[in-house]
């Protein structure tokens, strides 16, 4: 899973809409996600706005008629999983709905933790059990502090 969160309370989006929209942090995501499949819900789709370049776009919906160009259109999440299996690499991308459904199966968390609490609609889950670091890395910008935290189970 890979997502950017608040600190003080796990806050993701709001509205429909990130809360947070770092520079690095949206090169970082692309990075690390291009090549690979990533998984989402339609809002997440619908906040994006696009297919996502260089990736296998996969899009849970419950909506049976929904189609997207340049995208595959699930209704479940081991319907979308089944569909990214080829792939080394598979990244849940949000919403928080999606990130409750595969909690218990991601292995990996690339998170870009920001200082705060904000007001928000969507939040990601607690994850204790995610204890291993693998990478950390503070940084700054515009005046938010912010650190890039990969964790393993």
């Amino acid at each position: 899973m890979i997502a950017a969160i608040a600190s003080g309370n796990r806050a993701l989006g709001k509205d429909g809409d990130l809360i947070y929209k770092i520079p690095d942090d949206l090169k970082r995501f692309r990075e690390i996600t291009s090549g690979h499949a990533i998984i989402m819900g339609r809002k997440t789709y619908e906040a994006i706005g696009r297919p996502l370049p260089n990736r296998k776009n996969i899009i849970i919906t419950r909506n049976p008629d929904l189609k997207v160009e340049g995208c595959i259109v699930v209704n479940s999440l081991n319907e979308a999983l089944e569909k990214a299996e080829e792939d080394n690499e598979i990244f849940i991308i949000g919403g928080g709905e999606i990130f409750k459904q595969a909690f218990l199966i991601a292995d990996k968390l690339y998170l870009t933790i920001i200082e705060g609490n904000p007001e928000a609609d969507a939040y990601f889950p607690d994850y204790p059990e995610f204890k291993k670091v693998v990478f950390e890395q503070d940084h700054e910008w515009n005046g938010l502090k912010y650190k890039y935290i990969d964790l393993e189970r």
